[in-house]
């Protein structure tokens, strides 16, 4: 079943770190598809859960429990119903008929069809009024007893408690990790950018990875699954603007 998105744009709220609403911003359906295919979506969702399975499970058969193959008595001229080995499984200790067998689960889509999932998933975040964009994430840093600077956790909380995201799931969406350039002498100052870059989106990682109900990854690390399974979507600025130009491609 497709359902259309509205052709209008819709309006998504942008707040700053103290929580106040800043402006709003207008994103085009069309960005992200346009319209949301609810069987490619739970196609996709199916796929992940499939993959995630470790296929681990095991139960012994016939041939593999325990006890004679001999028959526990004559067929006839006992009275009693005919039985074959204890080994059957309509005995106690027997073997399991058709049980299961370590297997695995892994299937995959088209690459094409899963990453339209995923911007159907993200537009219908938008639609549903599940998602909102924040300026930026620099949290003030504080120095621990090592020197190093760090994220509070308490501090990335009360940025979520102030845009009303602490009593429910959400998703935390950052722009992804610039490449890191080969070490030569002219990339000396890229390097250091790229390295700024990781650090600072590992800081984050590790204020908010001790929430409950909090997961964050950058945006090129989305998929349908993790998007649809948060309740709430918060995106950076910089995180929407490069979900936009992928659509664009």
């Amino acid at each position: 079943m497709e359902s259309t998105a509205e052709s209008k744009a819709i309006s998504v709220p942008v707040y700053n770190r103290d929580g106040a609403e800043v402006g709003k911003v207008e994103i085009d359906p069309a960005e992200f598809g346009g319209k949301i295919n609810r069987q490619l979506l739970h196609e996709v969702v199916l796929m992940f859960l499939a993959n995630q399975r470790a296929g681990t499970h095991s139960t012994l058969r016939r041939g593999e429990v325990a006890g004679s193959t001999k028959k526990l008595f004559r067929q006839k001229g006992t009275g009693n119903a005919r039985v074959g080995t204890k080994r059957t499984n309509k005995r106690r200790g027997g073997g399991t008929a058709k049980g299961p067998k370590p297997r695995d689960y892994e299937y995959h889509l088209p690459k094409k069809a899963v990453r339209r999932a995923t911007r159907m998933a993200i537009l219908s975040k938008f639609l549903d009024q599940e998602a909102l964009v924040v300026e930026d994430l620099d949290l003030p840093t504080e120095n621990s007893a090592s020197g190093a600077s760090i994220i509070k956790t308490k501090q990335m909380a009360g940025l979520l408690n102030k845009l009303k995201l602490n009593e429910t799931t959400c998703l935390i969406g950052t722009a992804s990790l610039p490449p890191m350039p080969p070490e030569t002498a002219d990339n000396t100052s890229a390097r250091s950018e790229a390295l700024a870059a990781r650090e600072k989106h590992a800081r984050l990682f590790r204020s908010a990875r001790n929430l409950p109900n909090v997961k964050m990854l950058p945006v090129g690390e989305f998929n349908a699954y993790t998007v649809l399974r948060q309740k709430r979507l918060l995106l950076t600025r910089a995180a929407l603007e490069e979900l936009r130009n992928n659509g664009s491609k």
